[in-house]
Protein backbone atom coordinates (compact mmCIF):
# COMPACT_ATOMS: atom_id res chain seq x y z
CA UNK A 1 0.00 0.00 0.00
CA UNK A 2 1.30 3.45 -0.88
CA UNK A 3 1.58 6.42 1.42
CA UNK A 4 -1.18 8.35 -0.36
CA UNK A 5 -3.56 5.43 0.07
CA UNK A 6 -2.71 5.19 3.76
CA UNK A 7 -3.28 8.91 4.29
CA UNK A 8 -6.60 8.79 2.43
CA UNK A 9 -7.75 5.81 4.49
CA UNK A 10 -6.72 7.48 7.75
CA UNK A 11 -8.56 10.70 6.81
CA UNK A 12 -11.67 8.74 5.86
CA UNK A 13 -11.53 6.74 9.10
CA UNK A 14 -11.21 9.96 11.11
CA UNK A 15 -14.19 11.48 9.30
CA UNK A 16 -16.25 8.39 10.04
CA UNK A 17 -15.24 8.47 13.71
CA UNK A 18 -16.26 12.13 13.93
CA UNK A 19 -19.63 11.41 12.36
CA UNK A 20 -20.20 8.50 14.74
CA UNK A 21 -19.49 10.71 17.74
CA UNK A 22 -16.42 8.83 18.88
CA UNK A 23 -13.97 10.71 21.10
CA UNK A 24 -10.76 12.01 19.50
CA UNK A 25 -8.82 9.60 21.71
CA UNK A 26 -10.15 6.78 19.51
CA UNK A 27 -7.38 7.51 16.99
CA UNK A 28 -5.48 4.24 16.40
CA UNK A 29 -2.21 5.85 15.30
CA UNK A 30 0.78 6.79 17.49
CA UNK A 31 1.62 10.44 18.19
CA UNK A 32 4.61 10.47 15.85
CA UNK A 33 2.71 9.13 12.83
CA UNK A 34 1.68 11.26 9.87
CA UNK A 35 -1.38 9.05 9.70
CA UNK A 36 -2.47 10.40 13.08
CA UNK A 37 -2.40 13.91 11.63
CA UNK A 38 -4.53 12.75 8.69
CA UNK A 39 -6.96 10.96 11.01
CA UNK A 40 -7.37 14.05 13.21
CA UNK A 41 -7.87 16.26 10.14
CA UNK A 42 -10.69 13.98 8.97
CA UNK A 43 -12.15 13.88 12.47
CA UNK A 44 -12.14 17.68 12.72
CA UNK A 45 -13.90 18.01 9.35
CA UNK A 46 -16.78 15.80 10.47
CA UNK A 47 -17.29 16.66 14.12
CA UNK A 48 -20.28 18.80 14.92
CA UNK A 49 -19.50 22.39 15.77
CA UNK A 50 -20.98 23.66 19.01
CA UNK A 51 -23.30 26.60 18.63
CA UNK A 52 -21.70 29.84 19.71
CA UNK A 53 -23.67 31.68 22.35
CA UNK A 54 -24.76 35.13 21.30
CA UNK A 55 -23.01 38.02 22.94
CA UNK A 56 -25.22 40.49 24.82
CA UNK A 57 -25.41 43.86 23.14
Amino acid sequence: MGTREDITRATTAGREAGRNGEPPTACPYPRTSLLRTAWIRGYAEARPVAARPEMPR
